[in-house]
């Protein structure tokens, strides 16, 4: 009987339904819109190898204008990371990085004509960023220390370079200097909707004379030997990056130590404050679709006041009519949020086909889109409902 009177006044139960749907889709869109990219953070942000962390200018991740304490830092330098990993005793790796991007990559007629990261480092940078030669070998300590125009391709440079060939010891054009193919790294797949593939290694000394400038500063990539051991490399490392740094005692880093948890916590960080702003903005939208619920309902009740007489007159007790009209309120409200719930997870997830990563289902989000819309259609209906059940059968059979 709900379901048969929410059907006779279509236009009316329509709006109201919006109302509800608009609410919870605009919850459920964007819970789903950032568990999407939170599933993918693992993976995405996870960048560094098990037991590391990386030293740093800037943060990895900031949200907002960089502050000016920031940009003031001095750059660490090619003199600071030889210093470190001469002084440090307990990381069983310190590595070096950098990375801009170029366009003129050629391989005799052929050229990549979008970018290409160029990166910088040595013989642990391939390890530090979990990948592995799959072919050829790795920048050698003896090409660092010569500068040797010698590189490592990623698979996507290999893809467009060299589709019928074998590239080792093909010789290429970086921005029209000649360097050596000496090695393909394995195939990483994309992470954010960008590929992991699509680089050029070169030997850190080479990529400071000829591509560096007066904004280049370099990463430091730290490994323990243990994640026992990984709090006291941490310590020994800070101390002696103050020590190289001349930090005074007491004043703050002047330097950035970065970790795959710092990373993914200052993503959670940012992605919870866009939560809480969707919760507030959906719980005003849900109140007021909610207080048209009950308009409806109280409208409802005014134009059945006879029809409720004569249901009481045959023996309808006031639990079966508040019953009847406390139904078609949770009816409307859960109508609503099962549309909202799937428009919102389909919006949502349009994250996912933008930077193709997996889609999710947040089955937890949608269970509580549902509960929230029956507590919503029970809060606002109870009233009219409770209303039509205490109308007297006699004066309501003469309601005209």
């Amino acid at each position: 009987m709900a379901i048969d009177a929410i059907r006779q006044n279509k236009l009316r139960s329509t709006l109201t339904l919006l109302g509800i749907s608009i609410g919870v889709f605009s919850v459920i869109g964007v819970m789903t819109a950032i568990r999407t990219l939170e599933s993918s953070v693992q993976s995405g942000l996870n960048v560094f190898a098990a037991n590391t962390f990386v030293i740093q200018k800037y943060p990895s991740i900031q949200i907002g204008r960089r502050d000016k304490k920031i940009r003031n830092r001095k750059n660490i330098d090619y003199d600071q990371y030889k210093k470190l990993k001469e002084r440090a005793k307990l990381p069983v790796l310190v590595s070096v990085s950098e990375g801009s991007s170029i366009r003129n990559v050629k391989y005799k007629d052929i050229s990549v004509k979008n970018y290409v990261s160029l990166l910088g480092g040595d013989e642990g940078s391939i390890r530090m960023y979990k990948t592995f030669i799959s072919d050829g070998r790795n920048i050698a300590p003896d090409d660092v220390r010569y500068a040797r125009n010698v590189c490592v391709l990623g698979m996507d440079v290999v893809d467009r370079l060299f589709p019928f060939e074998d590239p080792l010891s093909k010789k290429i054009q970086i921005e029209g200097l000649n360097y050596y193919v000496i090695g393909i790294t394995e195939r990483q797949g994309e992470a954010f909707g960008q590929s992991q593939d699509n680089y050029i290694a070169i030997p850190i000394t080479n990529y400071l004379q000829k591509f560096s400038n007066k904004w280049t500063t370099l990463s430091i990539n730290v490994e323990a030997a243990s994640e026992k051991d990984y709090d006291k490399t941490r310590e020994e490392v800070i101390g002696i990056m103050r020590t190289i740094r001349k930090v005074k005692a007491g004043g703050d880093n002047d330097f950035e130590l970065e970790t795959n948890d710092e990373m993914i916590e200052t993503f959670s960080g940012f992605t919870g404050g866009i939560k809480l702003f969707a919760l507030s903005v959906s719980i005003i939208a849900l109140v007021v679709a909610g207080i048209g619920i009950m308009n409806i309902m109280l409208v409802s009740v005014t134009e059945r006041i006879k029809e409720i007489g004569i249901r009481k007159a045959i023996g309808a007790t006031k639990q079966d009519i508040l019953t009847q009209f406390l139904m078609e309120a949770v009816f409307l409200s859960e109508f609503g949020g099962i549309v909202g719930i799937v428009m919102g997870i389909s919006a949502g997830n349009l994250v996912s086909f933008i930077f193709k990563i997996p889609a999710v289902i947040p089955i937890d989000w949608a269970i509580i889109g549902l509960a929230v819309c029956s507590l919503i259609g029970i809060g606002f209906g109870i009233y009219p409902a409770w209303k039509a059940a205490q109308l007297d059968p006699i004066e309501s059979l003469r309601f005209e």
